[in-house]
């Protein structure tokens, strides 16, 4: 079985090269075979030449550009341009592949025992026999594809793991590289003997375990004590404050010249008791002093590399945090941008869906009381209707309406004003605008309708070509008395009244 080679997957998409020749239960013959893969042909195309290839097969050739067709000089028939291979030089041969899927099949794979033709081979057989030999990805290794599932599990080298204390995953192979590791694998305490300890835990077991014995801390300066909980008190408290506190190097400082102190004062007491006693004990002692105090320069030193690369590290993230604040502004701006392009978009778009392109237009104003407070009290005097058109690429106009008047109608009548805005055909437009504007409030039981027209004064600048957004408004400032308007009237329905302007689109 390791001789044979993978079985190639199905390709009903006709982008691999021809069926192996194995697969006929019959003799083959040479119009069945690609002139390029010498196999059989799957989806065949057929040159202009007249030589078949696989559709996968020329589109390869191809690729690179035109190509002379290697059949056609192998059988010395070769003559341009028809013997040039080039993209879209060759058509779907059908009847060719009719009667190749037509002919009589066979699995090729060893101890499979399916038989159909090769349109069936190719549907549903190729790809998914049991006894196709497929490549493990993890080890490389050949097998069935009926034999993958059973690899997977229990034989192959590589296969992944879950540990049974910590669930994490792991190769087969580094199974006691993660026992070592392992922060769930069980320890026993070689104090009480205390078993399943998780190893995260273990240190922290053994920090307060009474039977767990280890050696002096300071062994290295003549402690060879290996109790449950021994401290040499002076130095272990100058030991903590070097490597838990670097910034109280005076405290140590300071608790080094006790020490210093205390050994003056015991070699004083020993050269009381004879120079034969004290010379070799004040030695001694001299020697280990020393000792203590090439350690604590040690740690002293230590703590000071330690404190420097503290602070090293600590100007990096300060340069990283500003950097980080720097991208997070720019990117605010960005967002506020974006923002206000949504806002305007959502403008044009409000605007456009309540275009009109026929000099006729109707504007509702909503929430008629509020609006009309806001222009007494004078927070909003004015309010502009979205633009219209009197054609698609014709004059760009809008309203205007002052709820409490305006000029010589302020307070007393509603004013209602003609806007010639600036839009993009100005140029094509015949200037001044001189087409009648007839402006309505419209009773909204369509009886009284209040009517005002005038035809523009063409010496007005309000009706030249705009060089700005819009002109000067125009129109009717005593438009209509405001005590029709607080009365009771079918002008205002549900807070609601309707505006209508009509430009006459005579001689336009």
């Amino acid at each position: 079985m390791a001789a044979q080679e993978p079985s190639p997957p199905s390709s009903l998409e006709g982008n691999k090269p021809g069926f192996p020749k194995k697969i006929l239960a019959n003799n083959l013959e040479d119009k069945h075979l690609c002139n390029s893969c010498q196999k059989i042909l799957r989806r065949p195309l057929q040159a202009q030449c007249g030589h078949r290839f696989c559709s996968f097969c020329f589109n390869k050739i191809v690729s690179c550009g035109p190509q002379k067709c290697s059949a056609c000089i192998k059988e010395d028939l070769f003559e341009e341009p028809t013997s040039i291979l080039k993209q879209g030089g060759a058509f779907p041969d059908n009847a060719a592949r009719r009667e190749v899927e037509a002919l009589a099949a066979v699995c090729p794979n060893e101890g499979c025992t399916w038989t159909g033709t090769v349109k069936e081979f190719e549907a549903s057989h190729e790809g998914n026999c049991d006894f196709m030999i497929i490549l493990c990805p993890s080890c490389k290794e050949l097998m069935r594809a009926n034999e993958q599932e059973r690899h997977n599990e229990r034989e192959c080298p590589e296969r992944t793991l879950n540990c049974k204390y910590c669930k994490e995953p792991f190769l087969l192979k580094n199974i006691k590289a993660h026992d070592e590791i392992c922060p769930k694998y069980p320890m026993i305490c070689e104090g009480c003997a205390k078993k399943k300890i998780p190893r995260e835990k273990y240190v922290d077991h053994i920090k307060f375990c009474s039977k767990f014995k280890a050696p002096c801390r300071f062994h290295v300066v003549g402690c060879d004590t290996s109790v449950s909980r021994h401290f040499c008190h002076n130095l272990l408290y100058v030991y903590h404050l070097l490597t838990l506190q670097p910034q109280s190097l005076e405290v140590a400082s300071q608790k080094l010249q006790e020490l210093h102190q205390s050994l003056r004062d015991l070699e004083l007491k020993m050269s009381q008791l004879g120079g034969c006693v004290a010379a070799p004990v004040q030695g001694l002692k001299v020697s280990t002093f020393e000792n203590i105090v090439c350690v604590l320069n040690r740690e002293m030193e230590r703590s000071c590399t330690t404190m420097e690369a503290y602070n090293r590290q600590h100007r990096l993230d300060q340069d990283k945090i500003e950097i980080l604040n720097n991208k997070v502004r720019q990117l605010e701006r960005t967002v506020s941008l974006r923002d206000l392009s949504i806002v305007e978009m959502e403008g044009k778009m409000r605007e456009m869906s309540a275009a009109t392109y026929d000099g006729i237009f109707v504007w509702k104003i909503s929430d008629f009381t509020k609006k009309r407070q806001d222009a007494v009290a004078g927070r909003a005097p004015a309010m502009f209707s979205p633009a219209f058109y009197t054609s698609k690429y014709g004059y760009k106009m809008c309203l205007r309406i002052y709820l409490n008047g305006d000029g010589t109608g302020r307070g007393t009548h509603l004013s209602l004003f003609f806007v010639v805005m600036r839009g993009h055909s100005d140029a094509l437009l015949k200037w001044p605008f001189n087409q009648k504007v007839t402006l309505m409030l419209l009773d909204q039981n369509n009886r009284e309708h209040i009517i005002d027209a005038f035809r523009p004064d063409i010496s007005s600048s309000s009706f030249q070509r705009p060089v700005s957004d819009m002109n000067i408004a125009s129109g009717c400032p005593l438009f209509c008395p405001l005590s029709k308007l607080d009365s009771k009237n079918s002008y205002i329905r549900d807070d609601t009244i309707f505006i209508k302007a009509i430009v006459d689109l005579t001689g336009l």
